[in-house]
């Protein structure tokens, strides 16, 4: 599955230079799926004693390791189709629910994006086509027909099932792609993918007890813990898609004219009292060097703090708190641009000066662009 949060575990190697990660959730379902696998595992070498048990336990087991090549197959393809997109790539994760691909970026267009989700599914479909030919034509019995059985299903099934239209599967960054592309709107492609993948969620619990419930029977327990940690992912996958989807939209929305506050400037060296003829309120005060260039601006606690009767004595720069050079970004700017300038200084500053074809007409706090960030608070 393409994307996913960053993935905490042991770097296990590296695959065309990205890093593969395996993370301990990994674990916990390497030796639930061996136990579930080990009595079908039996039936294909019910041999006596300890040899038998030991032989079902490794045949077991290298079902389950195939299963997780095959998802390690999946996360590769999607990498590396998004590189051939211009896309970095940060990490391939293999987790407890099978694994992801991290991107430094998104996608540049729908077009890449669906093409990059498209291509893990679409491994595992060419793999069981592959391990299903070779089942029917090859005189394999015993363990290696286990295994292409195996193969050929496990591969099948996540193939298919990825394809579902809802986020966070592949097949909801398909919809999600066709929708952007129709409306140019990626957001739009998001949210709408997302609601229907809540009702995937809710499809795979249905798929799990209504057959029970159909037949007068209990419903397995094994399938209702599956079926509610697969259905469970899905939702919660589904809600932060929807989140994601209305912190772009808040992004788009960031422009820095509205977010900033309207300043004047004054000279560093001139005294307090320049600021105060200012009138009430007192806006903002940049300071400028005398290139013209923002140094600082006022810290109007300490400018109120000084005396009346020193206020023709002390100078600004005084009461000034530094900016870092360069510290300034333009009023016009909207959207990710914006965003982009901002994170460029977040790290060196808290408050950028605000200019207009060069003159400095404001301050901007980086908090008010995250608020901004966050639609609700």
């Amino acid at each position: 599955m393409a994307g996913g949060e960053q993935g905490k575990g042991w770097v296990i190697g590296r695959a065309a230079g990205v890093p593969v990660v395996l993370s301990p959730g990994w674990l916990v379902a390497a030796v639930v799926l061996t136990v579930l696998f080990y009595p079908t595992a039996r039936g294909y070498l019910p041999g006596p004693g300890a040899a038998g048990l030991a032989g079902a336990t490794l045949l077991s087991l290298a079902a389950v390791l195939m299963l997780f090549g095959s998802t390690f197959l999946h996360e590769l393809a999607h990498a590396a189709v998004a590189r051939r997109r211009g896309m970095a790539v940060r990490q391939i994760v293999l987790t407890l629910m099978g694994g992801h691909t991290e991107f430094a970026e998104n996608a540049p267009g729908p077009a890449a994006s669906a093409l990059v989700a498209a291509a893990g599914p679409a491994t595992n479909i060419v793999i069981g086509l592959l391990a299903f030919g070779a089942w029917t034509a090859l005189p394999v019995t015993g363990a290696g027909a286990a295994l292409l059985v195996v193969a050929a299903l496990t591969n099948g099934f996540v193939g298919v099932f990825n394809l579902l239209p809802g986020l966070p599967l592949d097949g909801g960054r398909v919809l999600e792609s066709a929708i952007w592309a129709a409306t140019g709107r990626r957001a739009t492609g998001t949210t709408i993918a997302a609601w229907a993948g809540h009702v995937v969620s809710l499809g795979v619990v249905a798929w799990v007890l209504v057959p029970a419930f159909l037949s007068g029977r209990a419903p397995d327990l094994t399938q209702v813990v599956w079926g509610a940690m697969i259905a469970g992912f899905l939702w919660t996958g589904a809600v932060q898609a929807r989140k994601g989807a209305r912190v772009e939209v808040a992004i788009d929305a960031i422009t820095l004219r509205t977010l900033s506050l309207p300043a004047v400037v004054l000279p560093l060296t001139a005294p307090v009292a320049a600021a105060f003829r200012l009138g009430d309120p007192m806006p903002q005060v940049v300071l400028l060097a005398e290139d013209g260039a923002p140094v600082g601006y006022v810290d109007m606690s300490a400018l109120a703090a000084v005396p009346q009767e020193r206020r023709d004595t002390v100078s600004l720069a005084a009461v000034g708190v530094p900016l870092p050079p360069g510290a300034a970004v333009d009023v016009a700017l909207t959207g990710r641009t914006a965003l982009a300038a901002v994170a460029a200084h977040a790290q060196a500053t808290a408050v950028l000066a605000v200019t207009a074809n060069g003159r400095v007409v404001g301050l901007l706090r980086t908090a008010d662009v995250a608020r901004a960030m966050r639609p609700g608070t």
